[in-house]
């Protein structure tokens, strides 16, 4: 990546994740709609050095929320994330491109169960800016889609109907605050 593109993402130094005006969340169809949830405990890292931008992020399967308990539970069971043997998600990109007019691609690892593939996340980034409180701040904005079964994830249930009750693709859906660390 250029220096020019890299000046474009954000400024020189490390910026970490605000978890408060943050969010990392999935979606995947599940009978007549859509099923939703997201990590409520996340950690992120972008570090820019003028030549080279990095980008790392975990969610602990533990925060997993769903709007219900028992769901929230059944996803932290070894019949999905397994959060006792893997108690956390991770990405870590390993190429990021931007197209000139705030569009990103962000080449990365995600680590789901032990199991980790490549993924292409696209999305938006939000020119630096400095907020109420004086301190700088960016946005990006990632979605991407992975197969469940690739990690594993394999639980499911038939329907009366014929088919399955929820879709193999999952959605997934990063909004991201960072503010620049203090030197």
């Amino acid at each position: 990546m250029s220096t020019t593109e890299t000046l474009t993402i954000a400024p020189v130094g490390t910026w970490t994740l605000d978890p408060v005006h943050s969010r990392v969340g999935f979606e995947v169809a599940y009978q007549a709609g859509t099923f939703k949830g997201e990590f409520t405990e996340t950690a992120a890292e972008l570090s820019v050095d003028g030549e080279h931008v990095s980008l790392e992020g975990t969610a602990k399967v533990t925060s997993v929320d769903v709007k219900d308990e028992n769901q929230s539970a059944h996803l932290q069971s070894p019949e999905f994330f397994d959060a006792e043997r893997y108690p956390e998600l991770r990405f870590t990109a390993t190429d990021i491109r931007l197209d000139g007019e705030g569009k990103v691609a962000v080449d990365g690892e995600i680590t789901i169960k032990g199991v980790t593939k490549p993924v292409q996340m696209t999305g938006a980034v939000n020119a630096p800016m400095v907020d109420s409180f004086g301190k700088e701040r960016i946005g990006l904005e990632l979605e991407s889609a992975v197969d469940r079964t690739d990690f594993g994830l394999n639980w499911n249930m038939p329907l009366p109907s014929g088919g399955q009750a929820l879709g193999n693709d999952v959605k997934i859906v990063a909004e991201l605050q960072f503010v620049k660390a203090e030197a």
